[in-house]
C-alpha cells in the first residue's frame, strides 16, 4: 500500500536522506561501526591496513561488549619460569584460524552498524513498448518491528561469539603444548630414576655372577638378576623414547626449539574467573534472540519512505509491507520466534552447569593427587630406607642377594611414581585453567 506526497524532482530525495539522518535512532541502537578488534599479533597474516583498536574499545554512542571487556581483565595463571616460555614460543607459531573468523565477523557488524540509513540504488525495467526507463530509488525504512537493531544486536553478538572462541583457541593451544612438556617432563623424571639405580643393580649382577662362578648360587638366580637389570634398562629407554617423542611433537608447534626447558611453574586457581564455554554460551544465547527478533518482525508489516527520481520525473510515497507476508502460519511463527529467548536461556544454564561439573570433577581430581603426591612420597622414603636396612645387611652376609633385589625393585617403583605424580598433578591444575581461560592474559590474544 503506498500514498503519493508529492512530485517534487530533486527535492524528494534530499527529503529522503534528510529522513534517513533521523530515523531509527532509538534507544541502544548502534550508528557508528563497531569498532574492529584488533586482537592478532603484527606478523599475522592478515590484511595490515585494517584499523586495529584496543578489543574493549566502544563505538561513539557508548555501546560497548561486557563479554569482551570481560575477556581483556583476564590474566594469565603463568608465572615467569618455564611455563610462560613454552607458552610464548608456541603462540608466536600459532595460524591464528580463530582470529580470521573474529576479523570476518567484526567486518559484518561494521557493515550492520549503519544499516538504519536510506538505501540508494539504481532501477531499471523494460516497458511494454520496448523503451528502457531508468531510475534512481531511495528507501527508508520509519518503523520496522525492530528488525534494523535486532540485526545489528546480531552482529554484535557475532563478533563476541567469535572472540570467546578465539580465546578458547589460544588457551586449548597453550594446553596442548604445556601437555605435551609435562608427558616429556614425566618420562624424563622416571627415567631419571631408573638412571641413579642402574649402577647399584648392575652390581648386584656382578655379585651373582661371581657366586654362580664360586659355586655359592645357582645360574637360575643370576638370570633372574639380569632379567631385572634389563627390565630396567628397558623402562629408562621407553621413558626416554616418550619423552623425545613428546619434546619433538611440541617443537612442531612452537616458534623456537624447546629440548633444554626443564622444570614446572608454580600455578594457582584462587582466583576464579566464569568458564569460556559459558561466556560463549551466553553470546550465542543473544545472538540468538536477535535473530529471532530480527525474524519475528519479518513476520510483521513495516512502514517505509521511498522517493523514485527518473527521466519520466520523480514521485514519493509511504509503503506498508510485511516481508514474508502473512498466512496462516504466521500466529505459530510469531510464538516459535518468542520462545527462542526460553529456549537461549535454557542452553546457557545447561552449559553452566556442565562447565560446573567438569570443573569440579577436576578439582576433585586434584585433590586426590595431591594426596596420593604426598602419600606415596612418604612410600618411596620408607622403602628407599628399608632398602638402605636391607642392602647393609647383604654386605654383611644377613641378607641374600635376591631379597635386597626384591626391596631394590620396590624402592625405584614407588620412587618413579613419586617422580610422575606432580606433572599428573599440575596438568590437571592447567585444565583448570584452560577451562577458565586463564592461561592467556586476555589482552595478549
Amino acid at each position: 500500500m503506498r500514498e503519493r506526497i508529492g512530485r517534487n524532482t530533486t527535492g524528494v530525495l534530499c527529503l529522503m536522506l534528510a529522513v534517513g539522518g533521523c530515523a531509527g535512532r532509538d534507544d541502544g541502537v548502534s550508528r557508528s561501526p563497531f569498532s574492529f578488534l584488533g586482537l592478532g599479533r603484527a606478523d599475522a597474516v592478515a590484511d595490515t591496513n585494517l584499523p586495529k583498536p584496543a578489543l574493549n574499545e566502544t563505538t561513539p554512542d557508548g555501546t560497548g561488549s561486557e563479554i569482551i571487556g570481560t575477556l581483556l581483565t583476564r590474566r594469565s595463571l603463568l608465572g615467569d619460569g618455564p611455563y610462560r616460555t613454552v607458552s610464548q614460543s608456541v603462540l608466536a607459531a600459532n595460524a591464528r584460524a580463530a582470529e580470521a573468523e573474529l576479523r570476518a565477523a567484526s567486518l559484518r557488524a561494521e557493515a550492520r552498524a549503519t544499516n538504519w540509513l536510506p538505501t540508494l540504488g539504481p532501477q531499471v525495467s523494460l516497458t511494454s513498448l520496448g523503451s528502457v526507463v531508468t531510475s534512481l530509488v531511495v528507501e527508508q525504512v520509519l518503523f520496522d518491528n525492530g528488525r534494523k537493531k535486532a540485526e545489528r544486536d546480531y552482529a554484535k553478538a557475532d563478533v563476541e561469539v567469535a572472540a570467546v572462541a578465539l580465546s578458547q583457541d589460544t588457551n586449548d593451544r597453550v594446553l596442548s603444548a604445556l601437555d605435551l612438556y609435562l608427558t616429556a617432563q614425566t618420562a624424563r623424571a622416571r627415567a631419571a630414576v631408573n638412571q641413579q639405580s642402574m649402577e647399584e643393580m648392575q652390581h648386584f649382577a656382578w655379585v651373582m655372577n661371581e657366586r654362580v662362578k664360586g659355586g655359592v648360587s645357582s645360574p637360575v638366580e643370576a638370570q633372574l638378576i639380569q632379567q631385572k637389570l634389563n627390565q630396567l634398562q628397558s623402562d629408562m629407554a621407553s621413558d626416554l623414547e616418550a619423552a623425545s617423542a613428546a619434546i619433538a611433537e611440541l617443537n612442531a608447534m612452537a616458534a623456537t626449539p624447546l629440548d633444554d626447558v626443564t622444570g614446572t611453574t608454580p600455578v594457582s586457581l584462587e582466583l576464579a574467573s566464569k568458564p569460556l564455554a559459558v561466556l560463549k554460551a551466553e553470546a550465542e544465547a543473544t545472538r540468538a534472540v536477535a535473530e529471532a527478533k530480527a525474524a519475528r518482525a519479518g513476520l510483521l508489516p513495516g512502514l517505509s519512505a521511498v522517493g523514485n527520481a527518473g527521466s519520466n520525473g520523480s514521485d514519493a510515497g509511504l509503503t506498508v509491507s510485511s516481508e514474508q507476508g502473512i498466512g496462516l502460519g504466521t500466529g505459530a511463527a510469531l510464538k516459535a520466534a518468542d520462545q527462542t529467548q526460553v529456549a537461549a536461556t535454557a542452553r546457557v544454564a545447561q552449559v553452566r552447569e556442565n562447565a560446573d561439573r567438569s570443573l569440579r570433577a577436576l578439582e576433585g581430581q586434584l585433590a586426590s593427587l595431591q594426596r596420593q603426591q604426598a602419600q606415596t612420597q612418604t612410600l618411596a622414603d620408607g622403602a628407599a630406607a628399608n632398602y638402605r636396612v636391607f642392602a647393609q645387611q647383604q654386605r654383611e652376609g644377613q641378607r641374600s642377594v635376591p631379597e635386597v633385589v626384591g626391596l631394590f625393585e620396590t624402592r625405584v617403583r614407588t620412587a618413579r611414581e613419586a617422580a610422575a605424580l606432580p606433572y599428573d598433578a599440575a596438568k590437571i591444575a592447567l585444565k583448570i585453567a584452560a577451562l577458565r581461560g586463564v592461561l592467556v592474559d586476555g589482552d595478549q590474544i
